[in-house]
């Protein structure tokens, strides 16, 4: 075994266990994902928590679809998958006693679930697995960790000064520090890919919500002879931005946009007619939703190739309100705890 699989938060039951998303992930995991372990004879998955997105029960549909499309393929396949308990697994939040992979997947053989710190031997490579820590572990962990003499480490861990969503900076959590000693930490619980210095978040293999929008995402290959990761990119996305302009042709396929959350931003309007048939034609295309931006009075249109501008624009309201503010108390911490809410509130009572 030289090559194995790192899966990031899957989320199993996301968006208040939406039968689209489910459809969503189904397509991943059945036309993306084992097609590639198979092709290439990946006998192993690392899946590093938040395995299920609910944590206090499941839902009965997202049990049944989960099982069918993930871990009843990779129990056929032969496939050994093992899972590190997150913080989205835990019933309890100062305690791993109670979570839903070992009341859920116990009739699997194939499945060993890591919930105390363990070390282990991934191929050439020596892990530390560290699932997420919390009061009642934080003692063990970290003695753990500073016993060990293992050079890498699987966990969910929440590290400050990495971006929980892409722009969202933490800046919250554990010490950076605290990982020195390793030459790899390979974890999941943020939702943005990112690497800096020995520290790499995997990311989730899908897209959850608008602030995933233009974020790629996928799973990863780890090589365990060169310590090196390979990213292998979902082709698929839930949330697509369109931008219509009468100055240019309208490019479109709107055969892409069933079952999708989109976003139309019109730049340039003079021509009401073809924009009215362009807007029928995208709702006969059956998209789950479409919201019209027409208002772009605030931005220049030079600006709007710019891919830092973000037009959805509640986060950066958000940032420029607190930034006005009037307060001694931390404003980069102040704009986190907004911006996670306000992303968290998105996954709340939506089909």
């Amino acid at each position: 075994m030289s090559k194995v699989c790192i899966l990031g938060d899957t989320h199993f039951g996301v968006r208040s266990d939406s039968k689209h998303f489910a459809d969503f992930y189904r397509k991943f995991y059945t036309e993306v994902f084992f097609p590639y372990l198979k092709k290439h004879n990946i006998k192993e998955i690392y899946q590093l928590g938040d395995l299920f997105d609910r944590r206090k029960y499941i839902n009965f549909f997202t049990l049944t679809e989960s099982r069918d499309y993930f871990f009843d393929v990779a129990q056929d396949m032969g496939i050994h998958l093992h899972i590190l308990v997150g913080n989205h697994d835990i019933f309890w939040r100062e305690s791993l006693s109670v979570n839903s992979p070992t009341l859920l997947l116990k009739d699997y053989s194939n499945i060993t679930l890591y919930d105390n710190p363990t070390a282990i031997n991934v191929g050439n490579m020596s892990f530390d697995v560290v699932p997420w820590i919390c009061k009642e572990n934080e003692e063990e962990c970290y003695s753990f960790m500073k016993k060990s003499h293992n050079q890498y480490c699987l966990g969910h861990f929440e590290i400050a000064g990495f971006q929980m969503y892409k722009g969202i900076d933490n800046h919250d959590g554990l010490s950076p520090e605290l990982f020195r000693k390793y030459k790899q930490v390979i974890s999941g619980h943020y939702h943005h890919r990112s690497t800096n210095s020995n520290i790499t978040y995997v990311g989730t293999p899908q897209e959850h919500t608008w602030a995933d929008s233009d974020d790629p995402r996928g799973f990863h290959i780890l090589d365990t002879e060169t310590a090196q990761m390979e990213f292998i990119l979902n082709p698929f996305t839930m949330f697509t931005k369109l931008y219509y302009d009468d100055t240019k042709d309208w490019d479109y396929n709107t055969d892409d946009f069933a079952n999708k959350h989109l976003k139309l931003v019109v730049v340039n309007k003079t021509d009401y007619l073809k924009f009215d048939q362009i807007v029928e034609k995208i709702y006969k295309s059956n998209p789950l939703e479409l919201k019209i931006i027409e208002d772009l009075s605030e931005f220049e249109t030079a600006d709007l190739d710019n891919t830092d501008v973000d037009l959805e624009d509640t986060m950066t309201l958000l940032s420029q309100y607190v930034d006005g503010i009037d307060t001694e108390a931390n404003k980069d911490r102040i704009k986190t705890i907004m911006k996670t809410l306000y992303v968290e509130a998105q996954h709340w009572g939506e089909e």
